[in-house]
């Protein structure tokens, strides 16, 4: 049998959502900044949880106390929403902590992406509908928020779907200077890149590359392959900017264990090729070399699959809030991607 979905109730204006730290805890002018933008820009009340105030020394030291917050924010009645406040790297020593019951008694819709994608597969696992956005950076960086970011992240908040999500005029991947607010450079958006002919409909799993590798690497949290059949893939590389054989080489082994063939689609999001931290120079056609190999893998294990590239989700900006979980269609005539 199919796994069942619960898409969370929307919230209302006015609704309570809860503020925690899965993973990494940010700056308190930076917590109070993307708070008010809640209370102004979207009449929600932030309700800030003990992990959101908690230093990282005492949060990495305690993942129990991280996945108690979550499920003390789940059980609430009080509370319509959860709301991570920022990513990290080790969510994923959070899971074992979880009560797969005390979530599902109490589905809420949940908000975060890159480490939280731990949380959100975790979810998806579970059957509960979940999406990408964070405190931050989702609602700190630029001297105000971007109008496509704000249009579909009150769609994930307010409705019962994202619906057609179109492509955005332009974009970035420039980090935000928070000392001096000065604009960030942006760049005409060349389009989204569409790979296979054929219109697809599914289950939306995947999400950050680095959390979708470490799941199949631990193999603690993967759903069965048969629950994978019809679904679609959704990756992104996010400020790691892997060398994209790297990609490859993941994809190639999911190929090689019979998981790549299950997806009827696949999502790749437009990739960030800076990081103030990062090891190497990507080159600049990177994002090309990144689809080239892509491609080559889909070619060889799943030939027949539609594929679109630089969607608007992950690490680059602007972007949605990806929900996990949704039913997802890629329609390549049309040139859209809708969810619902």
């Amino acid at each position: 049998m199919p796994r069942v979905f619960t898409t969370p109730p929307p919230l209302e204006p006015g609704s309570r959502v809860a503020i925690v730290a899965p993973s990494r805890p940010i700056d308190e002018s930076m917590r109070d900044r993307a708070c008010s933008r809640l209370r102004e820009t979207f009449d929600l009340d932030p309700v800030v949880f003990e992990t959101a105030r908690s230093d990282w020394e005492w949060l990495k030291d305690n993942p129990q106390a991280r996945a108690q917050d979550i499920m003390d924010a789940f059980e609430d009645s009080t509370i319509d929403g959860v709301v991570a406040v920022t990513g990290g790297d080790d969510q994923i020593r959070v899971l074992k902590h979880l009560d797969p019951d005390r979530l599902a008694a109490s589905p809420t819709r949940f908000y975060g992406f890159s480490d939280n994608d731990n949380l959100r597969l975790y979810l998806w696992n579970h059957g509960i509908v979940s999406y990408g956005a964070t405190l931050h950076p989702t609602l700190t960086v630029d001297p105000e928020i971007h109008p496509y970011v704000e249009r579909y992240l009150r769609r994930a908040f307010f409705e019962q779907s994202l619906g057609v999500v179109d492509p955005t005029d332009e974009w970035t991947d420039e980090w935000f200077d928070f000392d001096t607010e000065e604009p960030r450079e942006w760049h005409d958006n060349p389009g989204r890149t569409w790979h296979g002919d054929e219109r697809v409909t599914g289950r939306l799993w995947g999400g950050n590359f680095s959390i979708v590798k470490w799941h199949l690497q631990t193999d603690r949290y993967l759903p069965s392959a048969d629950e994978l059949d019809g679904t679609i893939l959704a990756l992104e590389t996010s400020e790691d900017v892997p060398v994209p054989r790297e990609v490859k080489y993941t994809l190639r082994s999911m190929g090689e264990r019979g998981l790549l063939e299950r997806f009827d689609g696949l999502l790749m999001g437009r990739p960030r090729t800076f990081s103030p931290e990062l090891e190497w120079e990507p080159p600049e056609d990177y994002g090309e070399r990144l689809r080239e190999e892509v491609v080559t893998v889909l070619d060889e294990y799943n030939p027949d699959v539609t594929a679109v590239f630089d969607v608007e989700f992950g690490h680059a900006d602007p972007n949605v809030p990806l929900p996990l979980g949704a039913t997802a269609t890629l329609d390549p005539t049309e040139a859209a991607i809708r969810f619902e």
